[in-house]
């Protein structure tokens, strides 16, 4: 579905002194923002609060002060840490990428048409990590949001992801923009065009 490209002059997203929780803060406050083709990782100690910042910029955690800004018309991609797998749902790779919107001629790299034949549920932890991945960076979203994408990942599936971070397909991706957290931090100074630490709420 076509829609109204963001200006790729401007940042497609502003965080001013965010603080974010559920019940309470658990993140905050932290500034940054992201531009096209910008790849931007948030490293920062186990409960500092990363998954939290990207809910809450996915709208789905509570945003107590500060503000978000969002650039109008800017379609978002949200990857979970765990995503689901259909347990009983007869669903395939390629049924997965096609209703994230991804084109049959746009497979994984790596990842075999014999492969993406399976059902999502008998693929490996890394090949469905690796693809629920892919489907969300190919899905032609302005602003993708990965949350610790190299869960499960093998040292040449995280190799991959880090070369596909780094050198966009075409068209599109090349304006895309990538929000993501990872406890990796040698993952995120290779993947990422800049890494900002971020710390729990105090």
């Amino acid at each position: 579905m076509s829609h109204s490209m963001p200006d790729r002059s401007a940042p497609l997203l502003r965080a001013r002194d965010l603080v974010a929780g559920y019940a309470s803060p658990v993140v905050g406050p932290v500034s940054f923002e992201i531009r096209p083709g910008e790849t931007l990782g948030l490293w920062g100690a186990n409960g500092s609060g990363k998954s939290t910042l990207l809910q809450a910029i996915a709208a789905g955690a509570r945003v107590f002060s500060g503000k978000i800004e969002r650039a109008d018309g800017l379609t978002l991609a949200y990857q979970e840490q765990r995503p689901a797998r259909p347990p009983t749902m007869p669903v395939t790779g390629w049924d997965l990428l096609g209703c994230a919107g991804v084109p049959p001629e746009r497979p994984p790299p790596g990842m075999p048409g014999e492969v993406l034949g399976r059902r999502v549920d008998r693929l490996s932890g890394g090949q469905f990590q690796f693809l629920c991945v892919w489907a969300v960076l190919a899905s032609g979203a302005d602003l993708v949001l990965l949350d610790e994408p190299t869960n499960n990942l093998d040292p040449r599936h995280e190799l991959l992801l880090t070369e596909i971070l780094l050198t966009p397909d075409s068209g599109h991706d090349q304006h895309r923009a990538v929000l993501l957290v990872s406890h990796e931090r040698v993952f995120l100074e290779g993947a990422c065009t800049r890494v900002l630490e971020i710390g729990a709420w105090d």
